[in-house]
C-alpha cells in the first residue's frame, strides 16, 4: 500500500506491551514526537516507518488506533552501533554542547550509514508518486539525500528535534561533511530555533562549499534547500481538557494529600539524561533547606526521572549518582513520613503526567541544553486557573517563547536557588500576570500550527512539480 504522506522517525509511536490478559499489545508512545506527528498523519492517512524497539525482525506492518505502522527492525548489534552507539554516544553529547564526551568509533558511522540505508529504502518503496516524506531527527540525517537518490520526484522534509550546534563543535565530526550532504537532500531543513538553521547554513558554506544567502543553500543541481526555525509545540487544547477532567482534578487532590499537603510542591519530570540538570536542581533545593528558607513541612521537591538509554554506560552512571544523591539528601533533611525529595524512577500515562502538573505549586525545567522541552509547555497548558510558577532554564528552546518564566543559567547553582526561592515566595498576583501571557504563547502556538506551518512551507519549496498537497492537520 503505497502512500501520499510518510512519517520517517527512528522509533514508531507506539511501545510493545504485555496486556492484562497477557497478551501481547501496543500503546502510544509518551514522547513529544508521537504528539506533534500524530495529527497530521490522521490528517492525511499517512504511514510511519520505525523502529519498535528490541531485535524483533519479524514484524509486519500494522494499524493501532487508524494509524498505519511498518515496523524496521534493527539487528542486536545494530542496536549497539547505530543507536547506542553513534546516535547517542556520538550525535547526542556534541549536538548538546559537549555535556557529556562524544566517542568516535568508526564502526560506529558503519552501522549508522547501514540503518539509515534501510530506512530510506522502506521510505522509497511506500512512497507514492509524488508522496511528501518527512524525516525526523538526529538519527536520520543521512536518510533525505539517500531517499533523493531513490526517488527524486519526493517531497522531502527533514526536522531536527534536538539543538544543532556551533561550528566548533560540529567540525569535530569526522563524518561532517556526509552528514551535511545528507540533510541536504531535503527540500526544507527545520530547526527549533532560528540560531541551529543559520549554523547549518554557516557550516553548509564553510564545510561543503555551496553558496548560501541567508537562509537557503543553492545546490549545483539546481535545487534550492531551506533552513528555517519552527519551534515545536504540544496539543495545548488537548492538555487543557485533559486537566479539567474529573479524574485528573481527584487524582491532583490525592497526590497532594499523599505529600502531606505542604506549602509548596516543586515538580521535574525529564527523561533521565545528563543533560537534563536533574542532579543540579536537586542540590539547589536541597541547600535552600539547609540555609533556613523552607524545610520540608513547608515544600517537597517530586522528581520523576523516566527510564532511558539503560544500556549505555553514561546513563547507568546518572543513575547511580542521582539515587545516592537522593538518598543523602533525604536521610539528612527528612524526617520520618516527610522526604525531601520524592524519586520516582519510571514512566507515566498522560493522564498521571496532567495530575502531576496540575497538583505541582512550582514546574523546574532546567536541562543544560534541550531543543525545546515540551514538559515546560504541558505544565503550562495544564495551568487552567492561571497559577502556577515555571522555573526554566534558559538554555531549553521552550525559553525563547516563554518569556515570563523564571529564566536560570543551570550551571549557576546560586542563581537556580534564588529562582526557586522567588517562585516559591511570588505572590498570586505576579503568577497570574506571567501564567496567563505563557499561556497566550501556547495556545497560539500549538501543535497543529507548527506542523502546518512546515508542511505549508515544505509545498512552497519543494523542487518536484509532482508533489501532491499535504492536508494541514488542523481540522475545521
Amino acid at each position: 500500500m503505497s502512500a501520499d504522506l510518510v512519517i520517517v522517525a527512528n522509533r514508531l509511536p507506539v511501545d510493545r506491551v504485555t496486556l492484562p490478559d497477557g497478551t501481547p499489545g501496543w500503546r502510544r508512545s509518551p514522547g513529544g514526537l508521537v504528539s506533534a506527528i500524530e495529527p497530521v498523519m490522521r490528517a492525511n492517512d499517512g504511514t510511519w516507518i520505525g523502529w519498535p524497539g528490541g531485535d524483533d525482525q519479524d514484524l509486519e506492518p500494522f494499524e493501532d488506533d487508524g494509524m498505519h505502522l511498518v515496523p524496521i527492525g534493527l539487528e542486536p548489534d545494530e542496536i549497539e552501533l547505530f543507536y547506542e552507539g553513534f546516535s547517542n554516544a556520538t550525535i547526542w553529547p556534541i549536538y548538546h554542547d559537549l555535556v557529556a564526551k562524544p566517542e568516535f568509533h568508526r564502526e560506529w558511522w558503519d552501522s549508522y550509514v547501514r540503518v539509515n540505508r534501510k530506512f530510506a529504502a522502506k521510505a522509497a518503496e511506500l512512497a507514492s508518486e509524488g508522496a511528501t516524506v518527512w524525516v525526523h531527527d538526529y538519527q536520520l540525517q543521512l536518510v533525505p539525500q539517500m531517499l533523493r537518490d531513490l526517488r527524486p520526484d519526493l517531497r522531502i522534509g527533514f526536522y531536527l528535534h534536538i539543538p544543532f550546534p556551533p561550528a566548533e563543535l560540529f567540525q569535530q565530526l569526522p563524518w561532517r561533511r556526509q552528514i551535511l550532504e545528507g540533510l541536504l537532500g531535503a527540500d526544507l531543513v527545520g530547526f527549533q530555533l532560528p540560531g541551529g538553521a543559520a549554523n547549518f547554513v554557516r557550516l553548509v558554506r564553510q564545510r561543503v562549499g555551496h553558496k548560501t544567502h541567508r537562509d537557503l543553500v543553492y545546490l549545483p543541481d539546481g535545487r534550492t534547500v531551506r533552513a528555517a526555525a519552527f519551534p515545536i509545540s504540544i496539543d495545548a487544547a488537548g492538555f487543557e481538557k485533559l486537566a479539567l477532567t474529573e479524574s485528573v482534578v481527584a487524582r491532583a487532590a490525592e497526590i497532594r494529600q499523599a505529600l502531606g499537603n505542604p506549602r509548596r510542591i516543586f515538580l521535574g519530570i525529564d527523561r533521565l539524561d545528563y543533560t537534563k540538570g536533574i542532579y543540579a536542581r536537586l542540590r539547589a533545593f536541597a541547600e535552600l533547606i539547609e540555609d533556613g528558607h523552607f524545610d520540608v513541612e513547608d515544600a517537597v521537591f517530586v522528581q520523576v526521572a523516566v527510564p532511558s538509554r539503560e544500556q549505555v554506560e553514561q546513563y547507568r552512571i546518572l543513575r547511580d549518582e542521582i539515587d545516592r544523591l537522593v538518598g543523602r539528601i533525604n536521610g539528612d533533611l527528612g524526617r520520618i513520613g516527610r522526604p525531601a525529595i520524592s524519586y520516582l524512577h519510571t514512566s507515566y500515562p498522560r493522564e498521571e503526567m496532567a495530575a502531576l502538573y496540575c497538583a505541582a505549586d512550582i514546574m523546574v525545567v532546567t536541562p543544560y541544553r534541550d531543543g525545546m522541552n515540551l514538559v515546560a509547555k504541558e505544565y503550562v497548558a495544564c495551568r487552567t486557573e492561571d497559577d502556577g510558577a515555571l522555573v526554566l532554564s534558559e538554555f531549553a528552546g521552550a525559553a525563547d517563547e516563554l518569556r515570563q518564566a523564571w529564566l536560570v543559567n543551570p550551571y549557576d547553582l546560586n542563581g537556580m536557588k534564588s529562582a526557586l526561592l522567588e517562585a516559591y515566595q511570588s505572590d498570586e498576583k505576579d503568577l497570574t500576570r506571567r501564567m496567563k501571557a505563557m499561556r497566550k504563547t501556547i495556545r497560539q502556538h500549538d501543535v497543529a500550527a507548527w506542523a502546518d506551518s512546515f508542511m505549508a512551507e515544505l509545498a512552497t519549496f519543494s523542487h518536484s512539480t509532482h508533489a501532491k498537497t499535504v492536508r494541514p492537520a488542523r481540522r475545521s
